[in-house]
């Protein structure tokens, strides 16, 4: 490649991933906003624990509905004109909060948000396979992965003084519209990438096969059995350190910004673990396995959170928790674009992204049943210790022997 293309090549390379970066923060930005102002909330709607639950149940089932049809939508229509509408979509949906009058219509706002928030994991992971060269591709999925722990670092530390000062309708027409200028962004960026693997950006999914694949099933698995933590995590923490150590809206973000930095710092390090491990002679199967037994080993860290009575010492397990579920998260990503072939990519991320918040749907509810019923936290935190051996398990089970697609 002459020198000028391969610095175009390059630009484009770092403009993509700063693009699907974006999306996927902004994507977390939207989702974490209910959350961080339940309280506000709360008493404008006059909703108890189980009403929150259902709130954010609605939230995962809706989302993992619409993910049936994800896979299939990308596939089909093409990676850049799918996440645009998305975005497009769940932009204005998250401004329609603002104007929600009663309870049924904030539903309405937060069913219509998730549909269209879906589109994101799944079409990130067909970009980076289509648009990115497989040496640069995993350590593209570790940056990307990271994005929606940047957007969970700033909502915290951002929105609940913001809704504070303009209130809460304003911080819903805010974060929503900066999804509409990423779309502006998107368009523009994306106008002239080509694929890099031989399969062509729009095909046809043959469900058949897809679901007949044990690397299908190691997808569906892994994700079921670890994306309820995440789910527990985003939607109930604020509610954590505000009900077990008395932090008031205004406090709490600095916790939960916390928290999600070593989230952060999870995805990135396994962006670079499992390279490390195969430069020194591991193969693909025991370099992928050995990275996740690493993470779901420290994971088991995080239900000590229930006996310290140190506000910080416990945002630094659960932290540590989710260190450990964004390096595992990011290894079942890069497991995929090993073992999945590509012109089916999205459709069994999609799936994936099903089971997981099917996973989230129970788990949130859990906690507000947990709740109502004097049992507090620990059924929850007992599942986040337990949730990533057994996934390991599930897919060694499954599929022994990890070989390239």
């Amino acid at each position: 490649m002459k020198p000028a293309a391969k610095r175009a090549s390059s630009a484009a390379t770092i403009g993509l991933v700063a693009l699907l970066f974006a999306g996927n923060a902004l994507n977390y930005v939207d989702r974490q906003v209910v959350a961080l102002l339940k309280p506000t909330l709360q008493a404008t709607f006059h909703w108890n624990d189980g009403d929150f639950a259902h709130l954010g149940s609605a939230f995962q089932f809706a989302a993992a509905s619409a993910l049936v049809f994800v896979g299939w939508f990308i596939d089909r229509l093409g990676v850049r004109v799918a996440y645009g509408l998305a975005v497009t979509v769940w932009s204005l949906a998250g401004m329609a909060h603002a104007f929600a009058a009663n309870v049924q219509q904030f539903i309405t706002a937060r069913v219509v948000l998730a549909i269209g928030e879906t589109v994101s994991t799944p079409a990130g992971v067909k970009s980076a396979t289509l648009y990115l060269t497989p040496d640069r591709r995993n350590q593209a999925l570790g940056i990307i992965n990271t994005a929606p722990n940047i957007g969970a670092i700033l909502t915290p530390l951002i929105i609940p003084p913001f809704a504070l000062a303009f209130g809460w309708k304003a911080a819903f027409i805010v974060t929503g519209g900066l999804g509409l200028i990423w779309l502006i962004a998107w368009w523009w960026g994306t106008r002239s990438l080509e694929p890099v693997v031989h399969v062509a950006e729009k095909a046809p999914v043959n469900w058949g096969e897809l679901l007949s694949a044990r690397s299908s099933w190691a997808i569906f698995g892994g994700k079921f059995l670890t994306d309820g933590v995440w789910w527990f995590v985003l939607f109930w923490m604020p509610d954590f350190f505000n009900r077990v150590f008395g932090m008031s809206q205004a406090r709490l973000g600095l916790p939960v910004a916390i928290i999600f930095s070593l989230a952060a710092a999870g995805a990135l390090t396994s962006g670079a673990l499992f390279p490390r491990l195969r430069r020194a002679g591991y193969d693909l199967n025991a370099a992928r396995k050995r990275s996740m037994l690493f993470f779901a080993l420290v994971v088991l860290a995080m239900p000590l959170a229930l006996l310290t009575s140190n506000v910080w010492v416990a945002a630094g397990l659960i932290g540590l928790g989710l260190f450990a579920h964004q390096g595992f998260s990011t290894n079942i990503f890069g497991m995929a674009s090993d073992i999945v072939p590509a012109h089916r990519m999205a459709s069994v991320i999609a799936l994936g992204a099903v089971m997981g918040n099917l996973a989230g749907m129970g788990v949130i509810e859990l906690a507000g049943w947990s709740l109502s019923n004097g049992l507090g936290y620990t059924p929850m935190f007992a599942l986040c210790g337990s949730a990533y051996l057994l996934a390991l398990g599930w897919i060694h089970l499954v599929v022994p022997k990890l070989e390239a697609a």
